[in-house]
């Protein structure tokens, strides 16, 4: 049995049945909180918040102590795994995430190895360890990593991209050498979140976060089988207790099926699809998470209310279903409107258990 006192999303993700429906957000803990600007303000930057343990914990807890949250997500970035590999990450004010050193030549390519993540990494498992001491067992904490694809895009684009033509010109001209960037990150991954496992993070999630840029042959082809890998890789049990996945495609709405096939745990949905839909293409193959459009998060709160419950009403009083945005929660988000979401998500999904 779980040491947890409040474990309602580690049985969502099971499909066991809840008294609620658990809610957590993704970029839970972000700029949206002024408590987290000024933390960010006191570590000097995004790379140094991210590598001090105490710090990132702080965060990590942050949105914890001002709503009802049923799960608490590491405080880290995507990116640390190719940061890792040697292509030099950091950060310019406004402009997102860029690699010093992105994949352009073969013999870089080639050259790509696995990093170890009690190395290179160690910092993130400090991280992990240090809020699971701080939660006490409160809530579950997850750990996360972004996708093969996902990185790889980072990786030969150098930077967020609007066309992606550089990786889709590599996937389309030199497959071999996309597959062998998407293999060796793949292992990466593995290393990477069984480490967190082994840290102490009680769940996983893989955002995949530009799947939905391909096509549907590419998809099936460059990040499908790959998100495979990686949950077929993954550690399922510590300490006598489950240790569920989450895999998230943006955009993959139209690859549901094929998703809830890979053998993952839940499926992230974003806010295109409807979720009762979605349920009734997976039965109870998997649990689904999601998918409220974080843009409702700017209406009144009546509004943002009505949208959760239609989100609830949409799944039904089924189990199987953690609450959660379709995407990240915007960083000019109203912090008052995230507490008008998580109240209603408690008590809606109360009332169609049969609850009070």
């Amino acid at each position: 049995m779980s040491r947890l006192r409040n474990d309602t999303f580690l049985r969502a993700l099971l499909r066991e049945p809840t008294e609620h429906t658990p809610i957590w957000l993704m970029r839970q803990a972000g700029r949206y909180l002024p408590e987290y600007c000024e933390t960010r303000r006191r570590a000097g930057s995004f790379m140094d918040l991210c590598k001090n343990p105490a710090l990132a914990c702080e965060v990590t807890l942050q949105p914890l102590a001002r709503y009802n949250l049923d799960a608490a997500i590491l405080f880290s970035d995507i990116l640390t795994v190719p940061d890792a590999m040697g292509l030099g990450l950091y950060f310019t004010e406004g402009e997102g995430p860029r690699f010093e050193r992105p994949l352009r030549d073969e013999w870089e390519i080639r050259n790509l190895s696995v990093p170890d993540p009690h190395a290179e990494l160690q910092y993130v498992m400090n991280a992990v360890a240090e809020i699971r001491r701080a939660l006490d067992d409160s809530v579950p904490l997850i750990g996360f990593s972004g996708s093969p694809w996902t990185l790889a895009c980072y990786m030969v684009e150098g930077a967020s991209s609007s066309d992606y033509r550089k990786i889709k010109t590599l996937a389309y001209s030199r497959p071999d050498l996309l597959h062998h960037i998407l293999s060796v990150t793949s292992d990466a991954v593995v290393a990477y979140l069984n480490a967190q496992i082994e840290s102490g993070v009680q769940a996983v999630m893989v955002f995949d976060s530009w799947g939905g840029v391909l096509s549907e042959d590419a998809y099936r082809t460059f990040s499908l089988p790959y998100l495979q890998r990686v949950v077929e890789g993954l550690t399922r049990e510590r300490d006598g207790q489950r240790v569920p996945n989450i895999v998230f495609t943006k955009g993959g709405g139209l690859w549901l099926e094929a998703i809830a096939g890979i053998g993952c745990d839940a499926v992230g949905l974003d806010w295109t699809m409807d979720i009762g839909r979605a349920r009734e293409l997976v039965g109870e193959r998997v649990a689904l998470q999601g998918n409220l459009d974080p843009n409702v998060l700017f209406a009144p709160p009546e509004a943002i209310a009505t949208e959760a419950r239609k989100v609830l009403d949409a799944y039904g009083p089924h189990a199987g279903h953690v609450f959660n945005l379709g995407h990240g929660i915007s960083q000019h988000t109203p912090p008052e409107a995230v507490s008008v979401l998580v109240d209603t998500v408690h008590a809606h999904s109360r009332k169609l258990r049969g609850g009070v």
